[in-house]
């Protein structure tokens, strides 16, 4: 059923601003978790907020988290999120291990986005000029859900509201932003430095400004880079790099290396260097005995919609 936090509505001001460096009128939405009482260790939970059919603009991200509290948190954009229930179970747990007093469902049923990710203390992520994801009428993204990551549990009296204050516009960008995620499977063997990778293409026919990268594994992590690669008119690869970063600092979105385009054709790379002093495999996984070797991308295009492929 529908709830009352999911009618809550983008257009109402809930904090006015006024950005004078762009000249735009900027509104703050606060999508939080809903005091919510996690009762197990490595629990996914996901709130909805339904947009209205109007267009809006994210143009910042300002966490309200901390790394003792979150694991992390990734703001999704749905065309229909996972339930219409005011908060979830959104984990890759098996049911097994699922808390029964929850609906269990991904974060979104169907036209899933990555826009923004968040941990390890990670602080405010604003865009830069004229640059906005696209949200509500003209867009596929009719809800966002925001699904938070809890690695130990609460006690029975304490509940949280850990989220993030979304920064929007009702102003038209002329730069959609959009996020591409490169991540990998495998697994890191016992005592053993390893590195895992990941590549694909550019096939769409669009122009990508890259203006900004992010980094996240768990505790394995020692070094992440993400790459641009074009076979240049002698047939060699050109590897220009994108972001490199240790992914046990901050894990905000930090501006990218280089700010050429990228294009058809050209190849998104990415490699994790991982060291394991543990006496047993380590797969890629959900929760913080696995690991996750992950580089998100953040982009726009200008004057069209962005990339169709978020996941690489």
């Amino acid at each position: 059923m529908e709830t009352q936090h999911m009618v809550i509505i983008l257009c109402l001001i809930f904090l006015l601003n006024f950005d004078k460096s762009h000249g735009l009128l900027v509104r703050k939405y606060p999508l939080l978790m809903p005091n919510v009482n996690p009762d197990r260790d490595e629990l996914y939970l996901c709130t909805p907020v339904k947009v209205v059919p109007k267009s809006f603009y994210l143009v910042g991200f300002e966490p309200n988290a901390t790394m003792n509290t979150v694991h992390h948190m990734i703001l999704f954009g749905c065309s229909v999120p996972g339930t219409s229930e005011p908060y979830w179970d959104c984990g890759e747990m098996s049911v097994s291990q699922s808390n029964s007093n929850l609906k269990r469902a991904i974060p979104c049923a169907d036209g899933s986005h990555v826009i923004y990710a968040w941990a390890r203390d990670a602080k405010t992520l604003e865009l830069p000029e004229d640059v906005g994801f696209q949200v509500g009428k003209g867009s596929e993204i009719s809800y966002l859900v925001l699904q938070v990551h809890y690695s130990k549990k609460f006690p029975d009296d304490t509940t949280d509201d850990s989220g993030i204050f979304l920064m929007y516009t009702e102003e038209p960008r002329t730069k959609l932003a959009g996020v591409i995620l490169l991540g990998t499977g495998g697994v890191i063997p016992p005592h053993s430095r390893t590195n895992m990778e990941v590549s694909c293409e550019v096939t769409e026919d669009k122009t990508i400004y890259p203006f900004a990268y992010r980094t996240h594994t768990h505790s394995l992590g020692k070094v992440v880079s993400g790459y641009r690669v074009r076979r240049n008119k002698y047939g060699d690869d050109e590897w220009t790099l994108l972001g490199k970063r240790d992914p046990l600092t901050p894990q905000m979105f930090y501006p990218v290396m280089n700010r050429k385009p990228i294009y058809k054709g050209d190849v998104l790379a990415a490699r994790c260097t991982m060291e394991s002093n543990r006496n047993r495999d380590t797969f890629v996984g959900p929760t913080n005995e696995d690991e996750m070797c992950n580089f998100y991308l953040m982009y726009y295009v200008e004057n069209e919609t962005p990339l169709k492929n978020k996941l690489c």
